[in-house]
Parts: structure tokens; C-alpha cells; sequence
């Protein structure tokens, strides 16, 4: 029987990375150099590969492509539908090597693995605090930008994350659940009522 698979004669110089054609060669030397010759004319941003220029552009125009036949959501890449289909299919196959827990996606893996190693390899540039996660920085910048990208559309209102914006919600879509036994005031959360009842204790005798 024959044996289809191809040589990788074409070897990277600075890692040693082996490669079946001198084209795929050629555009993983651009993450080495840090080159990035493919330039979004609508908000310049630059990428290294005609493939993920071509991603981002997809960005812009709204398009998606690629059907799960499943539940008939859209995504923009093939990668990010093949991603989505393992919640349907509840396949795993990315094990910790520490504790064995299984991850559908690699790049979760990664990330988890940053809890036994404790490593921060993500630091702000503004005031060197460390993240495990890159989204970690990006979010933690909005504090020193002051940018809050999530608003409600109920009252305007501004939030840094997408998390306190669902929590802020809450106030304009449920009936008040927990009311104060001592000045009848309601609130839809049990931790704001906790902070609530702080202005009725001892230590702060201040009374509605």
C-alpha cells in the first residue's frame, strides 16, 4: 500500500518547522519578521496572510458564509464553524495533561493550562499589572481609556464589560424581588439589597 503522505522538505531557518510547499514556508517566515503586507483599505489594519485579510474583510461587509446544518447559525470563517459544531457534538478530544480535564477547543486548553502554571505572559503597558489572557489586558485597558463600548438601550447608560451591562439590565426587565424589611425600599438584586442594609446598621446609622 502506498503511502500518500507528503515530505516536509521545506524548513524553517529560525524555528526548524517543516513544510510540504515553499508557498506555506514563505507565509509562516512572516511571523518571524513580523511582516504584514495586506492592508484593509475601510480601517487599516494589516495582517500577514491573504487568508485572514480576507476573514477581516468579512468584518465589514456582514457576510457569513458558513451554515452549521445543525441549528442554521452563521459564522464568517470554515475554523469557527468546525469549532461550533463540537457543542453539538460534545466531542472533547483536547485533554490536561495535569488534571485530564478535556476541552473542545485547543486554544481553551491553553488558557486552562495558565491556571496550573500560574503564568501572566499578558502585560498592560500602562501600569505592568499581568493577565493570564490577552483579553484579560483588553479589558482591563478600558480603565485607563475610560472607554465603555456596552451601553444600555433602555436608559444609555455606559459599561466596560458586557457582564455589567447584563447585570445592569436586570433593573429595567424583572419585577423587584427583594425588598428592605426595613424601609420597604425594593431591588432587584440580592447583593445590591446586602449593600443596602449597610446604610441600616450600626456602623452606618444613616435611615432612609
Amino acid at each position: 500500500m502506498m503511502n500518500h503522505k507528503r515530505k516536509k522538505s521545506h524548513r524553517c531557518l529560525v524555528c526548524a518547522k517543516g513544510f510540504c510547499h515553499v508557498g506555506n514556508l514563505n507565509r509562516h517566515m512572516l511571523t518571524h519578521t513580523g511582516e504584514k503586507p495586506h492592508l484593509c483599505n475601510v480601517c487599516g489594519k494589516s495582517f500577514s496572510t491573504v487568508g485572514n485579510f480576507n476573514a477581516h474583510m468579512l468584518t465589514h461587509t456582514g457576510k457569513k458564509p458558513f451554515r452549521c446544518d445543525v441549528c442554521e447559525k452563521m459564522f464568517r470563517q470554515v475554523g469557527h464553524l468546525k469549532r461550533h459544531l463540537l457543542t453539538h457534538t460534545g466531542e472533547k478530544p483536547h485533554r490536561c495533561v495535569v488534571c485530564e480535564k478535556q476541552f473542545s477547543e485547543v486554544g481553551d486548553l491553553k488558557k486552562h493550562m495558565l491556571t496550573h502554571t500560574g503564568e501572566k505572559p499578558h502585560r498592560c503597558n500602562v501600569c505592568n499589572k499581568s493577565f493570564g489572557q490577552k483579553v484579560g489586558v483588553k479589558m482591563h485597558m478600558r480603565i485607563h481609556t475610560d472607554e465603555k463600548p456596552h451601553h444600555c438601550y433602555v436608559c444609555e447608560k455606559r459599561f466596560r464589560q458586557v457582564g455589567h451591562l447584563k447585570s445592569h439590565m436586570i433593573t429595567h426587565t424583572v419585577d423587584k424581588l427583594y425588598p428592605c424589611n426595613v424601609c420597604e425600599q425594593e431591588f432587584s438584586r440580592m447583593g445590591t439589597i446586602k449593600i443596602h442594609m449597610l446604610t441600616h446598621s450600626k456602623e452606618n446609622p444613616r435611615q432612609y
